[in-house]
């Protein structure tokens, strides 16, 4: 399954793409930005066994990589929630460098927003940025989440606090 808008692709990632994951998510600056399960460096051998977790379970598919003209440019993942929070996803999703500042990220967050109200049954997507990640927030903006909550110091990050940013987006008001 393929899901095409605007000019990129998001489609179910492939073991085949661990070279290529590699390479693009081997960053400081990408790692920065992310939870602390995202390694830096990133090598080869950890985007194997990162496809490896996910592959055997990504039916229907929820985490996805975004391409543009056929190219690995970055990840997208939808995470389902359970117990009381079973009607939400939680987004994370990282972008090469090198595509930064280029929409692609609104994009995709667009696409997999269209694709979780679409054919799941939830009623409210979220993501958590950094506060001086503000281009994931731009991104997540720009893609018709609104910020709902700023967290005083909630995140510890390469030994510094640091405030995170709750941004969803209801069923209802996706356009």
């Amino acid at each position: 399954m393929e899901i095409f808008f605007e000019g990129i692709v998001l489609r179910p990632w492939d073991i085949s793409d661990a070279s290529q994951l590699a390479l693009i998510a081997d960053n400081k600056k990408i790692a920065d930005n992310v939870r602390d399960g995202f390694p830096f460096p990133y090598s080869l051998k950890d985007a194997q066994d990162w496809l490896n977790i996910i592959l055997p379970e990504n039916n229907p598919p929820r985490f996805f990589a975004i391409t543009v003209d056929k190219q690995l440019v970055g990840s997208i993942g939808i995470i389902s929630k359970t117990g009381i929070y079973r009607k939400n996803f939680e987004f994370g999703f990282f972008l090469s460098e090198n595509f930064w500042g280029k929409g692609i990220a609104t994009k995709a967050i667009k696409a997999a927003t269209s694709y979780a109200f679409r054919d799941f049954d939830i009623v409210r997507i979220y993501a958590e940025s950094f506060a001086d990640n503000i281009g994931s927030r731009i991104a997540l903006e720009k893609a018709g989440f609104r910020l709902e909550a700023t967290l005083k110091k909630s995140i510890i990050k390469n030994g510094i606090i640091k405030d995170s940013c709750i941004y969803s987006v209801l069923r209802e008001d996706f356009k």
